[in-house]
């Protein structure tokens, strides 16, 4: 996942999650080290990136980067957890997911993961980091293009919902769909719209 690592050098790795919000569909986080020999131009947060140049970026950061991996928290440890521990949980994952250890770890957000006494190296929570940081943006933007995938995966599998466009998150179409044809097992329980909605039944 990553070339020979330049001798002596700091490494920093950046973590961002995605999926937070949507009703639907796992929380995915990702942890990214650049190799700063290797640097990739229009790093941004993803959001500000049309789906196309996420795609070319999400290519070049696999590429060039010393070493990157995705972590995630499904549906059910969503439910169990509450989103905030469970995007924690899926940080978590990522970074323990890298083959190289970093010495420095820029989280964005307030908020950083507890990786135990066995990390020796420091955490850093960044608001807005995904603007600021290209260790973060990069994070974001596998991370974003990931979930994206695989929610246009359970369009295939639910194709009345519209996962393809809305990607799980609250939008009047998918409120919709939930209404008319129900609950999915990709939906989170937890969150007010689908709970009430079970509710009802």
């Amino acid at each position: 996942m990553h070339p020979l690592l330049p001798t002596q050098q700091s490494l920093v790795a950046g973590v961002d999650e995605v999926g937070r919000g949507p009703l639907a569909g796992p929380v995915i986080a990702a942890a990214v080290i650049l190799d700063p020999l290797r640097p990739i131009t229009g790093l941004t947060d993803s959001k500000r990136l049309t789906p196309k140049k996420r795609q070319t970026l999400a290519g070049e950061i696999r590429l060039y980067a010393l070493d990157w991996a995705l972590g995630r928290a499904d549906v059910e440890e969503i439910d169990l957890l509450n989103i905030f521990h469970a995007s924690l949980l899926a940080m978590r994952r990522a970074i323990e997911g890298l083959s190289l250890i970093p010495d420095h770890i820029k989280i964005d957000g307030k908020h950083c993961p507890s990786l135990g006494t066995h990390y020796q190296g420091t955490l850093e929570a960044i608001i807005k980091g995904d603007l600021t940081e290209a260790e973060i943006s990069a994070a974001s933007i596998i991370a974003k293009v990931a979930r994206d995938e695989e929610m246009i995966g359970f369009d295939s599998l639910y194709p009345v919902y519209g996962f393809a466009s809305h990607k799980g998150y609250p939008t009047r179409q998918h409120r919709e769909a939930l209404m008319q044809h129900g609950v999915l097992p990709i939906h989170r329980r937890s969150f007010a719209p689908v709970k009430k909605l079970i509710t009802q039944e």
